[in-house]
């Protein structure tokens, strides 16, 4: 009887289609570019550090570049290549993880100064086999600081047979000592479109049947990470046995469905209340997540915003059908206030979500806070509105007496507050008395907005503010003006709290209020002084241009133009000469 052998034990699409050469490594070209012209041209580093979030494919870099720097090539005769050959001892005994010479340490686990110091130990034995001995270590960041101060020594001198490559997801907590002695790569997210296409070629190495929507959803909930991804496609094929259907996958991450959410956002933005929880309901009955379906709506805000923005950005490529026809007809329909004001209560409502010991009814709470809020007016309407109808001050309650003749006693309850701003007006039949409203005081005018920073600074002049008028016309640039607002860019010179001071004169003197803000990253115009000093040399060029001005210089050489006046309109059209004793060798007044 012969046993029959046994299956393989199934590894796991993260391990199985890990990348063992740059060629196999997605969304990392430039990083991938400055390696392969360092190991062509022998320009490698003693030390890189790769950064990035996780499963975005730190380690594998690193001990991709392991097998860069080591290989040998089938004849045993090869040198470092940027395409490892995969055959000679030193390539398979890194693809094992059993050669002696490439030394991985996961620095969570082993944070202390004594682990450190066995490397420094080592650091100064060859290799035993391999042309470089490297060692990597993951999750740096971990590294106590006695650790990191005892390998700074080794670390910016190492022998020449020695590499090091350090992974972290934490860039920030690694000491400023040790980022200066390497060489940096940033591994970025990888895009949802190259991750869909990364999964689909997998998928079909795979024999499973997937539909293109469920790639897209998985890559979306991978989030840059090419890890997270492959996991979800592995518990896919396995939730759907081999044929995956897009409900299939919002099934298993606890999504809401596409058109389901702008249904549900839209219902809520039309502050239709119980249309919106009943779909809230019915989607948590099908199994999404309270708090997914806030995400979703959260990110479906930000995506009407931008194609409010830009409308350009429907044509991506990674945006569905449902969210470019219907995205576009929505966003033009809200305003931006509304769009802004829903991000924000979106956002507090997921927080409170998360942390509620109800997650459904917290959620359906900020939903109808949504639907309640769609309906009011922006600050800005309430603000038109009320200057347009202030309301009518109260006055004191009119003299007369109450109805039959009876006297109420003083303070005689909430009569004399109702009967405020009315007067009392004679018996009519059955003994019922009349009331005449006051009539509504006319709105108080308001003063008019300066509708430049040329009129901002004539105003603060016009108000004797000397000190201020000063910084304004000659110690700040302006960036941006719009009555109600300003941003400018302070000079050395300028007060420290110009801003402050400025924005309560003008709300004091204009009666609106009015924001001023410093902005020194946009392009700045030339202070109200420079601008008055290139007006009146263009003024002196355009007058010394003029063929009569050109004239009288050239009858008294030597002249010049020194001032240009305008005349008054009723005064003849003339031009008057201001001549020194001697006007020939002098200079001459326009």
């Amino acid at each position: 009887m012969t046993d029959t052998p046994k299956p393989a034990p199934y590894r796991v699409l993260a391990r199985k289609y890990r990348p063992t050469d740059f060629s196999a490594l997605i969304g990392q070209e430039a990083m991938v570019r400055t390696l392969s012209n360092a190991i062509q041209s022998g320009r490698l580093a003693h030390a890189f550090v790769l950064t990035g979030v996780r499963g975005v494919g730190k380690t594998t870099t690193a001990r991709i570049i392991a097998r860069a720097l080591n290989c040998i090539g089938p004849d045993g005769k090869g040198g470092p290549t940027i395409e490892p050959c995969g055959v000679c001892d030193n390539c398979r005994a890194i693809a094992e993880d059993r050669h002696v010479d490439i030394l991985e340490m996961d620095a969570a686990s082993r944070t202390g100064i004594n682990d450190i110091r066995e490397i420094i130990e080592g650091v100064r034995y060859r290799p035993t086999s391999a042309r470089f001995k490297i060692y990597i270590i993951d999750e740096v960041h971990m590294l106590s600081t006695a650790a990191f101060n005892a390998l700074l020594k080794t670390l910016e001198e190492p022998p020449e047979h020695v590499k090091f490559v350090f992974a972290t997801t934490e860039i920030r907590k690694i000491p400023v000592t040790v980022l200066s002695r390497c060489q940096r790569f940033d591994l970025r997210r990888v895009e949802i479109d190259v991750l869909t296409k990364h999964f689909a070629g997998i998928a079909a190495k795979e024999d499973a049947n997937i539909e293109d929507g469920a790639l897209k959803l998985i890559a979306r909930a991978a989030d840059g990470s090419v890890r997270d991804g492959l996991s979800l496609l592995d518990q896919a094929i396995s939730h759907g046995a081999g044929v995956v259907s897009e409900a299939q996958v919002r099934d298993m991450l606890g999504l809401a469905d596409r058109a389901r959410v702008f249904d549900l956002f839209e219902h809520v933005m039309k502050g239709q209340m119980a249309d919106a929880l009943d779909m809230m309901g019915e989607q948590y009955a099908l199994g999404a997540d309270p708090a997914v379906v806030l995400q979703d709506m959260l990110e479906l805000a930000h995506w009407l915003t931008r194609l409010k923005i830009s409308p350009d950005d429907a044509d991506i490529g990674t945006a569905s059908e449902t969210e470019r026809v219907r995205g576009a007809s929505m966003s033009q329909e809200l305003s931006m206030a509304q769009l802004t004001r829903a991000w924000q209560m979106l956002l507090k409502g997921l927080a409170e979500t998360r942390s509620a010991p109800n997650p459904l009814q917290a959620a359906e709470m900020a939903v109808v806070r949504l639907a309640y809020a769609a309906d009011l007016p922006s600050p800005a309407e309430l603000a038109e509105q009320f200057r347009a109808n202030p309301p009518a001050p109260r006055g004191p309650s009119a003299p007369g007496s109450n109805p039959g003749g009876g006297g109420a006693p003083a303070g005689g309850g909430g009569m004399t507050h109702a009967m405020a701003g009315a007067s009392v007006g004679p018996a009519g039949p059955g003994g019922a008395t009349a009331l005449k409203m006051a009539p509504a005081p006319e709105p108080v005018a308001l003063p008019p907005m300066p509708a430049s920073f040329a009129e901002v600074a004539a105003l603060v002049t016009e108000k004797r503010e000397g000190v201020l008028a000063v910084a304004l016309r000659n110690q700040v640039s302006l960036v941006r003006f719009e009555p109600g607002r300003i941003e400018y860019r302070p000079h050395a010179s300028a007060p420290t709290d110009l801003a402050q001071k400025l924005s309560r004169l003008l709300a004091e003197w204009t009666g609106r209020r009015w924001t001023v803000t410093v902005n020194t990253h946009d392009p700045a115009e030339p202070t109200l002084a420079e601008q008055d000093i290139t007006a009146e040399r263009k003024r002196r060029e355009d007058a010394a241009n003029h063929p009569l001005v050109q004239a009288i210089m050239a009858a008294f050489p030597g002249a010049a133009v020194e001032v240009v006046r305008d005349m008054a309109p009723e005064e003849p059209e003339e031009v008057e000469l201001a001549f020194d004793a001697d006007p020939f060798p002098g200079e001459e007044e326009l």
